[in-house]
């Protein structure tokens, strides 16, 4: 399991101060009844018991204290970085498969907007519509095309770093020296023709994906049976709305 290590560090140093201390206790009051009960009783098998227990507690405080002592004289691990208050309401929603396909939408949409009016808007308007729809059927990919999901996401993270780094180009090229125009004009267009390429090869792939779950519902007509469940539902209230009628000509008779 994770966690701050400097926090396990010093909960560490508390459990040993607290054995340390118990073991203390129970070794001084053990040693001090033996004490006691000896010039009494004299040595006998109860008080080889005791003086055992005494010692063994006392042996037991001594090592739990230098255990302390050495893990004292560390130098605890650095506090780790606080986390951003966003970063974790983002870390929460996306723990829950709605919240996940909020936060989902909300970067597409943020993606989308910060490549308006670029070169790369209208392939970042359909990586967005092809990503939306990839939403909608991922729950339905389950099975032997479940890994379809996680290859679909890294793909369209590709996409739109390939539409950043296109845009990036464009804005550079704007207050760039007259002459890297021209190769910069060739890296921009090289990345386009990436871009272009991933975005189609992108959206055959949630094509595929709607073809795959369309078939699915056609192997598992879930349809027909929802239909079948409600036409009996139906034919059931009407029975008890003729039954009702009934009982309620009868009561005026």
């Amino acid at each position: 399991m994770g966690g701050d290590p400097r926090a396990k560090h010093f909960r560490r140093l508390r459990r040993l101060r607290r054995a340390a201390r118990r073991w203390s206790v129970i070794g001084a009051t053990l040693a001090g009844a033996t004490a006691v009960l000896l010039p009494y009783h004299g040595i006998g098998l109860p008080d080889v018991f005791w003086a055992a227990g005494a010692g063994g507690s006392v042996a037991l405080a001594f090592w739990r204290w230098s255990d302390f002592r050495v893990l004292n004289a560390q130098e605890p691990p650095p506090a780790l970085p606080a986390a951003d208050p966003i970063t974790k309401v983002v870390g929460m929603l996306t723990r829950h498969p709605a919240g996940k396909a909020a936060v989902d939408q909300l970067r597409r949409h943020r993606s989308k907007a910060q490549l308006r009016g670029t070169v790369a808007a209208e392939a970042a308007g359909q990586i967005d519509r092809a990503s939306a729809t990839m939403a909608g059927l991922a729950g339905r990919l389950a099975g032997p095309v479940e890994s379809i999901v996680s290859e679909a996401a890294a793909a369209e993270a590709l996409l739109w770093d390939l539409a950043q780094r296109a845009a990036g180009v464009e804005k550079a090229r704007q207050f760039a020296p007259a002459d890297t125009h021209a190769s910069l004009d060739a890296a921009r267009d090289e990345l386009l023709g990436q871009l272009g390429n991933g975005v189609a090869a992108y959206e055959r792939l949630v094509a595929a994906a709607a073809e795959y779950v369309a078939e699915d519902g056609r192997t598992h007509p879930h349809s027909t049976t929802a239909s079948s469940s409600l036409n009996d539902a139906a034919d059931k209230l009407r029975g008890y709305a003729r039954g009702l009628a009934e009982a309620r000509d009868l009561g005026r008779v």
